[in-house]
């Protein structure tokens, strides 16, 4: 086991989304996850019914308790709904760990519409956490918020990655598949320019949680050493993995199987 990862992200009681994929996916992939938990949703695969946001101080004492001892050798963010919390975690990158890689997953919207990021959590994101990011992770809509564009094809992902970038993080993966089509694309931007990844959509329900394990699954490969773009390359493997294996729970959105993993960095998967 290597690559330690510390999650700060919000729990959902389904299992699909949240800390709870973040902890499967990092395990499955060979990796150590450690978690700050930013709040606690009462959802499953029909939508968000509750959620219980875990205060500021006690985010930062969690954080700081794993650094102290387990450390980390990546952070990784999903759901940040309030500033005050974006205000911690970005205190303790520039107070403890400034050199740390980041990965950052906006997550903004749950899968069956609840927001989950209020307008000056919003705000708090875009100035204080994306440009400490190694790579920012937005799903089509994600880049729309956080841009203020209209996405509705590839050229215009690249757009609003490249706005993003202006941002300052080191890297931006703007993710297709909200986009219609068989043909699913998510594009990569950084300094060194531009790669898209391409292959067939799945049709399939069983997409809950599949922005927290691509980033998770990254950030991991990150741990581990790996590039970026190796790191990407390696994260939607898996997730197309996990979707095709998928378990069919739930009457709506449904979970991915996590219990998988694919060959180590180096080998042929």
């Amino acid at each position: 086991m290597r690559g330690r990862v510390l999650i700060v992200a919000g729990s959902d009681s389904g299992g699909g989304a949240g800390i709870q994929a973040d902890i499967k996916t990092v395990t499955a992939l060979g990796g150590f996850a450690a978690t700050a938990i930013t709040a606690l949703t009462a959802q499953n695969t029909q939508g968000v019914f509750g959620v219980m946001d875990v205060p500021a101080d006690f985010i930062r004492s969690q954080i700081d308790l794993v650094l102290d001892d387990i450390g980390a050798d990546v952070v990784k963010t999903g759901m940040l709904n309030k500033p005050e919390a974006i205000e911690v975690i970005a205190q303790a990158l520039e107070r403890r760990s400034p050199a740390l890689p980041l990965v950052l997953d906006p997550v903004m919207v749950a899968k069956g519409g609840h927001k989950l990021l209020d307008d000056a959590a919003h705000a708090a994101l875009s100035q204080r956490l994306i440009p400490k990011a190694t790579l920012v992770t937005p799903n089509i809509p994600e880049a729309e918020a956080l841009t203020g564009m209209t996405i509705r094809d590839v050229d215009d992902m690249v757009a609003a990655g490249r706005a993003l970038l202006e941002l300052g993080p080191g890297a931006v993966l703007v993710k297709g598949g909200h986009l219609p089509g068989s043909w699913l694309v998510d594009v990569l931007i950084d300094a060194a320019g531009i790669e898209t990844f391409e292959g067939v959509r799945l049709e399939t329900t069983s997409t809950h949680g599949t922005g927290c394990t691509m980033a998770s699954a990254i950030a991991t490969g990150l741990a581990q050493g790996a590039s970026v773009r190796v790191a990407v390359r390696r994260a939607r493997r898996y997730v197309q993995l996990a979707i095709v294996g998928a378990p069919g729970f739930g009457h709506g959105h449904g979970p991915l199987n996590h219990a998988h993993t694919v060959r180590p960095f180096g080998e042929r998967t």
